[in-house]
Parts: structure tokens; sequence; C-alpha cells
């Protein structure tokens, strides 16, 4: 059995999971390419204008390989977190699908609620009831799923770098190079190091998120928040960059959050969809990371200064 795997959304943060679960049930897989100018002209074709980016660019990884599997999946991710969801284009991400993309093969579309090893089990089930009835072949191969997905190093740590910026924003923007124009790349020759929520202790995202007047519904939410104001409180980054796309109503809300209570931390919101043009995303990004070596020689001195006049008094 052939299963397509598209290389969009949340595939670049559960990858090892769903690829391996598939291989252990001797699936073979089809995976889309990275995305690129092509994908996103397929995703731009078949998905409804008023989509977001990342929406759209998986429209084009599906179209990319629904000719050669006999099953897509589509993850339709409800939960990952106690108490809360994921942006509603998740659950209903395999209806846009079907309605969207003409001759679409079988898909697997089962709800996820990973918010706990049992009910992430029920997934698994229900998926691999469509490939086996081996009940025991389905529980082994779910149990070297969740241990290939334990092992796996998500996330973004630069160090050595003269400057420092907590990299905010979903997975499937921060993650994909083509979407986000090389981002990462961009600031690191720039000089500058890179943080993302992933190495950020849930505890210590929990702790901001408790000052709020109400707990976020969103796991994107409290991710982004959580992780960008603990950073910021705890002086190890010199700014943030908030990385959304155009459209997305949970951005909205929260980079007004954060805004609101990070205090004196520079921050730039980066908006991108299908049209976001190369040459004037590099100058906001340049004039950022300009303005933060501005302030932080600025700051060198002003300490300097104080020492300097410390020594002045300790003399007389």
């Amino acid at each position: 059995m052939i299963i397509g795997i598209p290389k969009g959304l949340l595939y670049y943060k559960y990858y090892p999971f769903f690829e391996s679960f598939f291989k252990a049930l001797d699936c073979k897989l089809i995976i889309s390419n990275d995305t690129n100018k092509k994908i996103l002209n397929l995703g731009i074709k078949y998905c409804v204008d008023e989509a977001c980016l990342p929406i759209k660019v998986f429209h084009g990884h599906v179209a990319e390989i629904k000719d050669n599997c006999d099953f897509i999946l589509i993850p339709r991710i409800m939960s990952i977190h106690e108490g809360e969801y994921i942006c509603p284009k998740f659950c209903g991400l395999p209806e846009m699908i079907f309605n969207d993309i003409p001759n679409m093969p079988n898909m697997l579309s089962a709800p996820i609620y990973a918010t706990s090893k049992n009910n992430l089990y029920k997934w698994a089930i229900k998926t691999g009831s469509v490939i086996t009835n081996n009940r025991f072949r389905i529980k082994k191969a779910f149990l070297a799923a969740l241990n290939e997905q334990k092992k796996f190093p998500c996330g973004i740590k630069n160090n050595s770098y003269p400057l420092r910026i907590a990299l905010v924003g979903h997975p499937y923007n921060v993650y994909d190079s083509f979407v986000n124009m090389n981002l990462v790349k961009k600031l690191n020759s720039l000089g500058v190091g890179i943080i993302t929520e992933e190495f950020v202790p849930s505890k210590y995202i929990d702790k901001e998120i408790k000052i709020l007047f109400k707990k976020p519904f969103w796991s994107f939410a409290r991710q982004s928040y959580g992780s960008s104001v603990y950073l910021a409180h705890a002086k190890t980054i010199d700014g943030i960059i908030y990385l959304s796309s155009f459209a997305c109503g949970i951005d909205s809300i929260v980079v007004e959050l954060i805004k609101e209570h990070i205090y004196d931390t520079p921050m730039l919101v980066l908006k991108i969809d299908e049209q976001t043009g190369e040459a004037g995303f590099n100058t906001r990004i340049e004039a950022f990371v300009d303005m933060l070596e501005r302030r932080t020689q600025h700051e060198n001195n002003l300490s300097s200064f104080g020492e300097y006049l410390l020594s002045k008094q300790s003399t007389v």
C-alpha cells in the first residue's frame, strides 16, 4: 500500500511519528517535495482565496502527490494540549481538500487528539485498521512511532552570535525555508542567533500564561505568547521576530498580547502571503538588526560610563 504524506503544516514538527508509524506497517511512502514555486502555484490554483498562505501551500503539496498514492494522509489535528485546540482550518482540513482538489484518492483523516498517549492511540487504531486488522502490529507501530518522535530534536538554538532573537510563529512558517524566504540563514548571516519556542520549558510558559485574565483557547497562542514573554523577561534575547501569516486570526490577537507584556524588548512582525516581495522583506530584517546593534552599542556605552563614574566616586 502506498501512503502519500504532504510536506506541509505540522509535518515539520511531527513527521518522525507519522513516517515511522506507516513504515512499521510495511507501507511505501510518497512524500511531497520541499515547498517550491510550483507547489505554491498549485495551492493557489486549488485553494480558496480567503485561506492563509500555509493552507494554500498544503493544498499544493497534496495536489503534487495525489495521483501517485493509494491513500493520502490529511491530518485532522484537533488538540495537542489538554483544554486547548488547534486552528479551525486544521479541524476542517480534509473537507477543504476533498472539495477543492478534484480526483482525490482515499484520505486518512481520523481526528487526532494528542493530549495523552491513550487518546493518540485511538487515532492509531482507526488509521492502522485501514492497513491491517492485526491490533498487535498496530500497537507495535504506534510505540515505535512515539519513540522516534521523542528522539526528534525539533527547534532552533544558535549560540556564539553577537545578537540573539526569539523567532516566533507557527512551526510551518518558521521551518519552511521557502515560505519564510530563508529567514534563518539571512539572520545568521547578519550575525544574529535564533532561539525558538521548543527550547522554553513548559513550566515557564505556564507561568507566563497565568497572568492573563483568561487561558488561551488555541495551543499556538499559548506557545507563542508564553515563550516570547518569558525570554523577554529573562533578558536572554535582544529582540523578537514574529513571523505571521496574513489574515491569521490567532496571530492578530497574540501579537498584541505579546507587545503589551514584553516591556522594552524590540519586536518586528513580518507578515507573509503569496505576494510578499523578498526585497522589502530583506530591508525590514536588515533595518531591525541594525537597530538592535545600535541599541546594544548604546547600552554598552552607558554601562561603561556608569562604571567610570563609580570609579571616580570611589577615588574621591
